[in-house]
């Protein structure tokens, strides 16, 4: 994987969030030339700040929306490989603004799509779509990669959207072309650094800041939660994979072993057993009236057949290096360090 990123020109959407600074900070350990595209941090704090990475990698503040700056900055950039992170992200402000959630999960697709069939750069896209996508009959199985998608709420289904939209390039357009697209269906993550709202560790984390029990308002669903890296690492394995033999492009679910998929209540118990000092958790599951899915797992059996891959981390693990970020990561240079060092222990247990 090293030898493959060095010098590459990788293109990340999305890389002012959460998800999108691990990835350039993955990308920058590898050696590439990253370039970012995305609106301003969505958190105040944001890590994408705390790192200083806005002075790592090349990055243009945009809106996947806007096609014709989108893809001025293709043509400038000319990348080689593309992860397509961008995306109105959350259920709850889905239901809140569900026209601005499709704008941005469906067009902001087809734009990016359209950016990379018209490109002669490119080489590997990645779009990074969710669990959520699959229409949930809250079965105690996972759901395979061949399963109907329909997300019921709005993100979920704008996201549903977003993979037949790439389906539809991949078969109209990209065959043609030569070009190895894939998506990733990929679970809950957790890591440090994650500042959004209405996002549970988060949660923890501002409550623990301001000496209150945590609340949590959905204990009995159960999610598959993976630290933040396990996702970006296998992004990385699929764009590459896919690009030294095309037939590796598809469609493939990201989750921790079924042992890790824990209701909310459990997760929120193991951190506060990690955290101490006194945290504790309430709930408030009756005052919450937006649709959620009560019970959601993937069968991730394909990606392990396929690339021979397998969880690093455990969730109580995930938990612990999350707790860890949280007290440690004071300064720019303390964030940047934990981050090297947690994105060392992967690139580790992957050998």
């Amino acid at each position: 994987m090293y030898e493959f990123y060095k010098g590459k020109r990788v293109l990340v959407t999305g890389h002012t969030g959460f998800k999108g600074s691990w990835l350039c900070k993955i990308l920058l350990e590898l050696g590439a030339e990253v370039y970012g595209y995305a609106l301003t941090p969505p958190t105040t704090p944001s890590l994408f700040e705390m790192s200083g990475m806005e002075t790592q990698v090349h990055s243009e503040i945009g809106d996947v929306r806007d096609f014709v700056h989108m893809q001025r900055y293709f043509e400038e950039v000319r990348p080689q490989v593309v992860f397509h992170l961008a995306a109105q992200p959350l259920v709850r402000e889905s239901y809140k603004n569900p026209v601005a959630t499709y704008e941005t999960n469906v067009m902001g697709t087809v734009h990016l799509l359209e950016c990379a069939r018209k490109s002669k750069s490119v080489e590997s896209v990645l779009n990074v779509t969710t669990d959520k996508v699959y229409e949930n009959k809250e079965w105690v199985w996972g759901y395979r990669e061949d399963e109907p998608l329909d997300g019921y709420d709005p993100y979920s289904n704008s996201k549903s959207c977003s993979e037949l939209v790439t389906h539809s390039y991949i078969k109209s357009f990209f065959g043609e072309l030569q070009l190895p697209v894939s998506t990733a269906r990929a679970g809950n993550v957790i890591g440090g650094g994650d500042f959004a709202v209405d996002r549970i560790v988060p949660d923890c984390i501002r409550a623990m800041e301001k000496k209150e029990p945590i609340i949590v308002r959905n204990p009995y669903s159960t999610r598959p939660y993976q630290h933040v890296l396990e996702p970006l690492y296998v992004y990385l394995l699929i764009a590459m994979k896919q690009a030294e033999q095309k037939e590796f492009a598809g469609y493939y679910n990201v989750g921790p072993e079924e042992c890790d998929c824990v209701t909310t209540g459990e997760l929120v118990t193991m951190f506060c057993d990690c955290y101490k000092d006194g945290a504790t958790w309430k709930n408030i599951s009756e005052a919450n009236p937006v649709h959620e899915a009560n019970f959601l797992k993937l069968d991730c059996s394909k990606l392990k057949n396929t690339f021979g891959w397998k969880p690093a981390f455990h969730v109580k693990e995930a938990i612990a290096l999350t707790v860890e970020f949280s007290k440690k990561s004071k300064t720019k240079e303390m964030v940047n360090d934990c981050m090297e060092r947690q994105i060392a222990l992967l690139m580790e247990r992957m050998k």
